[in-house]
């Protein structure tokens, strides 16, 4: 038995064009699975990681819409259960990140904060649910951070970090409502990650002092985040729900 195999499941992936989303997108569909994937209107990336999973001979198809907006991934949801099939995975990637003094961060900016990364992913993880539910099967993965665990030194993102920590939580809170309807739900909780926006060269220096702090001496790479995905979503991880899985280098334990 192929307890990583993802054969004829059906996944779909928020924030798929760009980044960790879009590199667990490609994942997922290497593993075997079927995906939808979601991101805002006008995404560029979200065509290409589409294209990219076509070339590995899987079906793929996009779905734009705000996670913030319930009516939005509804939509996609009862689209994807058309074009693709009966979901079964879900990985909630969607999320932003910024950075401000905590006091005086303007309130504008603690919101949005938590509207997407907080309550986009609740509001993803209820209508994946929705659909899951009644057939008692699923793997829902949050990408939480290990921000939720640790304060990030020398950066300012009381907002960032509140924000992860209460995704770690709804996580197992939603893991405890659903354990006993066939759905586990589970979170990865990421450190330091060579994604597009630490590739940047005005943060070329910030990025040595990250690479110093990590215990394994450098940051992940997006690919370094696939295997823990696809165990989530797999058989492999049967016996797990409410995990928080952190994916650091050994920040945390320093």
């Amino acid at each position: 038995m192929n307890l990583f195999g993802l054969n004829g499941e059906i996944a779909l992936v928020t924030g798929a064009g760009s980044g960790i989303g879009q590199r667990l997108a490609l994942g997922l569909a290497e593993a075997g699975a079927e995906v939808a994937c979601f991101d805002l209107p006008g995404s560029q990336g979200l065509t290409l990681t589409v294209e990219k999973i076509a070339v590995l001979g899987r079906r793929a198809i996009k779905y734009e819409g705000d996670v913030t907006k319930a009516e939005e991934l509804h939509d996609a949801t009862v689209k994807l259960e058309r074009d693709l099939g009966p979901l079964s995975i879900a990985i909630n990637c969607a999320g932003i990140a910024n950075a401000a003094p905590a006091e005086s961060m303007p309130l504008e900016q603690w919101q949005r904060m938590l509207d997407v990364n907080l309550t986009g992913v609740f509001l993803s993880c209820q209508a994946e649910a929705n659909l899951m539910l009644p057939r008692k099967r699923g793997s829902i993965i949050n990408i939480a951070s290990m921000s939720g665990s640790i304060v990030n030194r020398g950066i300012l993102q009381a907002h960032y970090n509140s924000s992860k920590a209460a995704v770690m939580h709804l996580t197992k809170s939603l893991a405890m409502e659903w354990s006993n309807r066939g759905i586990r739900v589970n979170s990865i909780s990421p450190g330091y990650t060579l994604t597009p926006m630490n590739l940047r060269p005005e943060v070329a220096e910030q990025r040595k002092v990250f690479e110093r702090d990590t215990p394994l001496g450098r940051m992940a790479t997006v690919d370094e985040l696939v295997g823990p995905a696809i165990f989530l979503a797999s058989q492999a991880s049967s016996f797990c729900t409410g995990l928080d899985l952190i994916v650091d280098g050994g920040f945390v334990c320093w």
